[in-house]
């Protein structure tokens, strides 16, 4: 067998410091675990159907009938309505489905 050099383990007695080079502290790094909010919302529009505007809805926001019949009827009634409150890039998909249904919907951020 080859005579092999290792070099010697480090020293763990007290009299010896671990580490001679103070560091700076580094930032902490953003919190990614909660994404800034945004609001999609329904605009009223005189040419979809109850039936087609809640059809939408359940389809692309997965509500419930029941809350798609409420969010269409308050935006029928109000002029706008409240979809749901989620992050930039799923508003943005939902907005655009929306869109591509024939609905008028917006996003806004919800901060």
């Amino acid at each position: 067998m080859p005579d092999e050099q290792s070099d010697p383990a480090p020293s763990t007695s007290n009299d010896t410091p671990a580490a001679s080079v103070a560091t700076k502290p580094k930032p902490a790094p953003p919190a990614l675990d909660r994404l800034p909010p945004f609001r999609v919302l329904l605009h009223n529009d005189d040419v979809n159907t109850f039936e087609w505007v809640i059809h939408s809805l359940v389809a692309v926001a997965f509500m419930p009938p029941e809350r798609a019949w409420t969010t269409a009827e308050e935006a029928h009634t109000r002029g706008l309505s409240l979809v749901t409150v989620t992050h930039k890039e799923r508003a943005e998909l939902i907005v655009e489905q929306l869109r591509s249904k024939g609905l008028i919907s917006t996003m806004e951020p919800a901060e």
